[in-house]
């Protein structure tokens, strides 16, 4: 069972110069009953236990830490080793916090719960642990995610939770934890939410970094198993940063282990289209959606809107945990571009028959961007936050596949005849 998220944070919820609570007076009962049983959670050994044996009975943990043999021989660099989340029941790490949440609300006596989603697989997570414990579930999700990941919003709806589309803003993640907050306001009394990532205001950085720790104490266990040390770099992508705080967080002690979080380099820097706030160098310290943390801002502190290839890492902030540990140089950012993110999942699919997320293939894109530095005896550890099934279109897309354009032409033509 984990103690604690990060030594320094302070028990107002800051790390470092990070974090904070910046709510509503009308939240502030519904932060406080949160607080109060996260923090009796977070002692009790008998919740971790009754969380640990769901996941194992219902999500299918430990996920296996996998040998990357043709990746390792292929670069004949470091031995890759890849943690698989995407074996997780729904496909990726998500429902390691869904569900951990899911139980506070009902040890709560909360009936509902509502959650925001980019790339869609916390909101399947989220309606997914809804239907498995008899709760109802609301999803908000930017107009712009539903359209590149409409599958996950059909999943959704097929686990019986209404799926809102958020028309306003730039219709991406920022634009739907802006809705979830509103709904939260007039229903905190029957509903809890269940933010995804590890930000927002206390506790939920430490929340859902708790919840998510379970990725890295499998992961540090089951290294020490197959080569009897620590690695010497584990990568993770980094959006918001629940899967990099998750892998993360067991190797903090650590200080021969660096820990690397990839973001979003969309089309590059110069170009303004990505979603990198750290790696970059260009997100400001502000005050938004009740934490203080690093945006990505304009000169008038107004938010930018935000590019990537994969919905899921377009957030513009970062968990105020990373935000600090950057600052005190325990993590390294980089950033992967669209294109070499998509370099690097055909590596990956051919190399090893894996087909990661595109959220995840930035953490494979960022470990080869060093591997050329390592020598043999040196291990990577990439976390594998979850698959590619809800990304065809997108990466049919990438890849300019015509066999698939052409194959979409003739569904849609089937559609209009059958419609007439």
């Amino acid at each position: 069972m984990p103690t604690a998220v990060n030594a320094s944070a302070s028990e107002n919820g800051y790390y470092g110069d990070y974090g904070g609570s910046f709510i509503p007076e009308i939240l502030v009962p519904a932060f406080e009953e949160i607080s109060k049983h996260f923090e009796e959670i977070r002692h009790d050994e008998t919740f971790w236990q009754q969380y640990c044996a769901l996941l194992t009975d219902y999500s299918g943990r430990p996920t296996p830490l996998t040998y990357a043999g043709r990746l390792t021989e292929h670069y004949g660099r470091a031995k890759i080793y890849i943690k698989r989340e995407d074996l997780n029941h729904t496909g990726a790490h998500k429902l390691n916090n869904a569900l951990g949440q899911a139980l506070l609300a009902k040890r709560m006596g909360k009936t509902r719960i509502i959650a925001e989603t980019g790339a869609g697989q916390h909101g399947v997570a989220t309606a997914t642990v809804a239907a498995k414990l008899g709760l109802s579930a609301t999803i908000y999700m930017g107009r712009e995610d539903m359209e590149r990941q409409y599958s996950n919003v059909f999943w959704m709806r097929r686990l019986g939770a209404e799926v809102v589309a958020v028309d306003y803003g730039s219709q991406t993640l920022k634009d739907a934890i802006n809705e979830t907050l509103r709904d939260w306001v007039s229903s905190f009394e029957t509903t809890h939410y269940v933010l995804g990532t590890a930000s927002g205001a206390h506790p939920f950085p430490a929340m859902v970094a708790f919840f998510q720790s379970i990725i890295g104490i499998e992961a540090k266990e089951q290294i020490m198993r197959a080569v009897g040390r620590l690695p010497n770099k584990v990568y993770a992508c980094v959006g918001g940063g629940s899967n990099a705080l998750g892998v993360f967080q067991a190797f903090y002690p650590h200080d021969e282990v660096q820990l690397v979080g990839v973001e979003a380099g969309g089309q590059g820097k110069e170009s303004g289209n990505h979603a990198t706030r750290i790696a970059y160098g260009e997100g400001k310290m502000g005050v938004a959606q009740g934490y203080k943390t690093l945006f990505l801002q304009d000169n008038d502190g107004q938010m930018k809107d935000t590019y990537s290839i994969a919905a899921g890492l377009d957030y513009v902030g970062v968990s105020p945990i990373l935000a600090d540990l950057s600052e005190r140089g325990r993590v390294r950012f980089a950033a992967a571009t669209d294109l070499e993110v998509i370099d690097a999942l055909e590596l990956v699919m051919k190399m090893e028959g894996l087909i990661p997320a595109l959220e995840s293939t930035h953490a494979f894109a960022g470990a080869f961007q060093d591997i050329a530095e390592s020598s043999k005896s040196d291990i990577y550890i990439i976390n594998m936050s979850g698959r590619g099934d809800k990304d065809i279109f997108n990466i049919a897309e990438g890849l300019q596949d015509e066999e698939w354009r052409s194959f979409i032409h003739r569904k849609n033509k089937q559609f209009e005849n059958q419609a007439r």
